[in-house]
């Protein structure tokens, strides 16, 4: 958490350093910020790669706590140090990328209310977890997060055409007898301009697209030539302490 503090305020620093009009901050910093989504919306839509990813954590893990006995204490505590490093720190640069644009349009504060009320709901999912021990719907929770991150990423394409086309950075080419109300533009970034609406249309196809074509390799296709189902990984029966383990993971994702 603290690297991840330190990594926005170096980011900050460095957003800082490059001098610009204000639409042509707000367009550079909105460009890394949809990649971010869209790396995020391949782990929702992808099984393969947030259960990989899950999966891999706990291979690990167990490597660790199942070493020899007579091992370094100290040597067994620094790989599960780096283990949660690692966990936890991707999150925090996801975060930190993605949030900066928004610090842009709405500034800091409006940001540090966000992430005060996002660490109120983790810290909820890790009391439920942990002193109460409720068994949480993570599947259900998951894919109610991908739909509403895939709303996320049209909106964030729409707002970022917007600031491209404000900082003369695109052209604006408006849909002929199309009027749509103010709020829509403000609300859901829906500007009647065909660039608009071909980069929406591009980010829903490249997460369908990807989402599909990845269906098709590792299930369809050896389905239809009368193959094994490829696995995603393979995991032991999961016991309760690694139930323990893989809540605050998905609690986080969440």
């Amino acid at each position: 958490m603290v690297a991840g503090v330190g990594t926005w305020l170096f980011v900050v620093w460095l957003i800082g350093r490059f001098h610009g009009g204000e639409f042509d901050v707000q367009a550079a910093t909105g460009l890394p910020s949809l990649v971010v989504l869209l790396v995020v919306m391949n782990w929702f839509f992808h099984k393969v790669y947030w259960t990989g990813w899950i999966s891999s954590h706990h291979k690990r893990r167990r490597g660790l706590l199942s070493s020899d006995p007579d091992a370094s204490r100290r040597r067994m505590l620094l790989g599960l140090a780096l283990l949660g490093f690692t966990s936890v720190y991707r999150e925090c640069f996801e975060v930190v990328i993605f949030l900066q644009n928004l610090r842009e349009l709405y500034g800091a504060s409006v940001v540090l209310e966000g992430v005060v009320i996002g660490l109120l709901f983790t810290a909820a999912a890790g009391v439920l977890t942990f002193a109460l021990h409720q068994r949480l719907p993570y599947r259900r929770l998951l894919i109610i997060t991908g739909v509403l991150l895939l709303f996320v990423l049209l909106v964030s394409v729409g707002e970022e055409v917007n600031e491209m086309q404000l900082a003369g950075w695109i052209a604006t080419t408006p849909v002929s007898g199309l009027t749509v109300p103010g709020w829509m533009g403000t609300w859901f970034s829906i500007f009647p301009n065909w660039q608009t609406f071909a980069g929406q249309l591009i980010a829903l196809t490249l997460v369908i697209g990807s989402y599909l074509a990845a269906q098709y390799l590792r299930v369809w296709r050896p389905r239809r030539r009368g193959q094994q189902t490829a696995h995603i990984a393979h995991t032991p029966p999961e016991r309760p302490a690694d139930r323990a383990i893989r809540a605050p993971i998905a609690g986080a994702t969440t």
